[in-house]
């Protein structure tokens, strides 16, 4: 039987001389200490479903790094986003040690003698340890967390041989759905890939027959029509229910309700009533598209109602476009660019006038559907994979409280144990 003790995160970490500790303040680190090259600074927007995301990481050089050493990250550190998403955390390894915990974030560093890293980090991830860092935090608009907060977050562990076993049986489910993620990433590029030979560099199968000629987007090939994407396709906004109608467990009557965050690899956990959304619903092959807040993003394989934040692409007329075609081009340098050109806004970001100014060169629709049976078995695969990670999400998450209280007994376990990579 495995044995518990209780404490508040402030009373291991003064035991074992951890550190607590918000990044750098305004006054010492400026806009201007960012630079193109040198030590990434983990901001909020960094921290992406449990991990950090180097996409326009900010970095600082190494004169500012010096003065910055106590804001220095090691392995087996998690790091929280202290404003808005407050809820999101990341645990360091060794891909991102010594970088540097930065302005809006909040570092706890344990070491590993009393509390496996990898335990605490899926122990904070629980609904109700969420739900008490929501509940406590200042600020009602944008809430706001702070040391004071995670030093009151009560922590109930076993011993370290029972730490590690529960650490690894939950690190397999998420390694299971990081390789998933890998195969979708790898699928999707190589859409991808066929859609630039094909209709960038105009290589599609009997091109040396075709004539490029001259049009108001410049050459393209014969037979094509310059059209309004618009005009062949919707884009229908969702809503916004109000976050006084979330509940962050399914009930009858309540959906699935998708923000723009969880068109990344996040997964929603928020619910909202059926007779709040409008029939806004996105099924599992729709097409969803951010233009507010972080835009340009293009999904497939989300089942949910949606926020104002995003598009659902509907086909108007399935003679014009085919499916797979139009998620290739959304996700095209081109649309992207489009969309950035329109963007507006410096807190929050739209760029819902961008599907006015969508004009595209359309191929012929026999060579769509020829391009759509070479691609649909790839994004098939990609929805038969996504499928499998929301199974691996949900058994993870049943077994995670489970294991944590104690209910499901380790302690006879014969299994090998991971370390923070």
């Amino acid at each position: 039987m495995i044995r518990f003790v209780t404490k508040t995160l402030g009373e291991i970490c003064d035991d074992v001389g951890g550190i607590i500790r918000t990044g750098p303040f305004g006054t010492q680190l400026h806009q201007s200490d960012y630079s193109k090259e040198g030590t990434p600074v983990i901001m909020p927007q960094n921290i992406v479903d449990g991990k950090v995301s180097d996409e326009d990481i900010a970095r600082i050089r190494d004169e500012d790094v010096n003065r910055l050493l106590n804001h220095r990250l090691q392995v087996g550190d998690i790091v929280y986003g202290r404003r808005g998403d407050i809820g999101r955390r990341a645990l360091i390894t060794k891909n991102e040690e010594g970088w540097l915990c930065g302005t809006g974030s909040l570092r706890i560093s344990l070491g590993g003698t009393v509390i496996d890293p990898i335990f605490l980090y899926y122990y904070l991830g629980q609904s109700r340890v969420i739900n008490l860092i929501y509940n406590n935090a200042i600020g009602a608009t944008l809430p706001n967390l702070n040391t004071s907060i995670i030093r009151r977050i009560p922590i109930t562990y076993p011993t370290m041989p029972d730490q590690c076993k529960i650490a690894s049986i939950l690190s397999a489910y998420d390694d299971l759905i990081e390789n998933n993620q890998r195969r979708i990433r790898i699928l999707d590029d190589m859409a991808q890939m066929l859609y630039r030979e094909w209709f960038v560099k105009f290589c599609f199968p009997g091109h040396e027959k075709i004539k490029i000629a001259d049009s108001e987007l410049g050459p393209i090939p014969e037979g094509w029509e310059v059209v309004n994407l618009a005009d062949i396709v919707e884009f229908i906004r969702g809503v916004e229910p109000g976050s006084s109608s979330y509940i962050d467990f399914p009930k009858d009557g309540y959906i699935a309700f998708l923000r723009v965050g969880d068109l990344g690899d996040r997964k929603s956990n928020i619910f909202v009533p059926y007779t709040l959304v409008n029939n806004k619903i996105l099924n599992k092959t729709d097409i969803a598209l951010s233009l507010d807040g972080t835009i340009g993003i293009v999904r497939l394989g989300l089942v949910g109602a949606y926020s104002a934040g995003i598009r659902k692409i509907v086909i108007k007329n399935s003679t014009k476009i085919s499916w797979t075609y139009l998620y290739c081009l959304l996700r095209s340098d081109y649309i992207q660019e489009i969309i950035k050109a329109n963007a507006k806004g410096t807190t929050i970001i739209h760029a819902g006038s961008a599907t006015k100014k969508m004009i595209i060169g359309l191929p012929p629709i026999a060579l769509l559907e020829c391009f759509e049976s070479n691609t649909a078995p790839l994004l098939k695969l990609v929805l038969n994979l996504a499928d499998k990670i929301n199974i691996l999400r949900q058994t993870r998450d049943l077994l995670l409280p489970k294991l944590i209280s104690g209910e499901l007994d380790v302690s006879n376990i014969d299994i090998k144990v991971v370390e923070a990579a």
